[in-house]
């Protein structure tokens, strides 16, 4: 007589996808790359249509045509003559105003760059660091307005202290330096503190260890906070509104320029394409400084 062993038979509950996951997957095939490429078209389109209208002949009518580089000619040599019966200002002057913002970006850059490789890899390594993190990424959570209204009473009527350049500085390192931040705790997180200690038993230098070891892994979110830092700042607005003292800088001088008497919406046109072309330029070569350089050992 044969004896067989009862089987046991297991049964697994179904667990209940989220409703989001739920939703994703009902849609039709494509909806969400539709979606995507149409996000895309609203963020691009307007960048787009202001470089178009940069060269046309009467870019206030909102329709191109008459192409021309009359416009950027202007803004280099900043001599702008009347066309048409119509003044379009005398006085478009970005020279002083560009080279504030550059020197308050490589400044801000470098002090972010300096910043986050300080904090960057301690951060994680501390216990309880979820009140410094989030003292650290505050002003990502403060409208700049507020912000620059609240670093202008600071300085200004409680500790009387006269505003300039560097209060401009000052006022971008604190925008700024939050991104670098998170951009540097990104690779700063993943670093094996074990390769430091397997280095000091080898009988490396703290500066042969920083030098050797630790700059080499965290150059993406170096080269990162220096990017974030230098763009944040060239392109800062709010803060500079409240934190100058008579000194504009580009985005600034662009702001006023937009609502003065004399129309010179033409030649911001052509100085904001060309700041978008330098900034695209920029991000690029950031990426392949950053993550191109390891490959095939170049």
């Amino acid at each position: 007589m044969t004896m067989t062993a009862p089987t046991e038979t297991i049964t697994y509950a179904r667990v209940r996808p989220p409703f989001w996951r739920r939703f994703v997957d009902g849609l039709p095939n494509g909806t969400g790359l539709f979606f995507g490429y149409g996000v895309l078209f609203i963020l691009y389109l307007p960048i787009v249509w202001l470089m178009i209208l940069s060269i046309s002949g009467e870019p206030l009518t909102g329709i191109p045509g008459d192409w021309t580089l009359t416009w950027y000619e202007d803004v280099i040599y900043a001599d702008i003559a009347q066309r048409d019966g119509e003044a379009y200002g005398s006085n478009f002057r970005v020279g002083d105003p560009l080279l504030l913002s550059i020197g308050l970006a490589f400044a801000t850059s470098a002090a972010c760059v300096i910043g986050a490789l300080i904090v960057g890899p301690v951060l994680p390594r501390v216990k309880r660091r979820g009140p410094l993190l989030i003292g650290f990424l505050m002003p990502l959570m403060v409208p700049g307005i507020v912000a620059g209204v609240g670093l202008f009473m600071w300085y200004r009527l409680v500790i009387h202290v006269k505003m300039g350049v560097w209060s401009l500085a000052v006022a971008h390192f604190v925008w700024a330096f939050p991104f670098a931040l998170l951009a540097m705790l990104v690779v700063a997180s993943r670093f094996d503190t074990r390769l430091m200690e397997a280095a000091e038993d080898l009988g490396a230098s703290r500066w042969q260890r920083f030098w050797q070891i630790e700059v080499p892994i965290l150059k993406p979110g170096i080269f990162a906070a220096g990017f974030f830092g230098f763009l944040l700042s060239f392109n800062e607005l709010p803060f500079s509104i409240f934190m100058r003292a008579g000194q504009d800088t580009l985005p600034l001088y662009l702001w006023i320029q937009s609502g003065a008497h004399n129309t010179t919406v033409p030649l911001i046109y052509a100085m904001s394409t060309l700041v978008t072309i330098v900034s695209i330029g920029l991000t690029f070569l950031a990426i392949k400084l950053a993550f191109g350089g390891g490959r095939d050992g170049k």
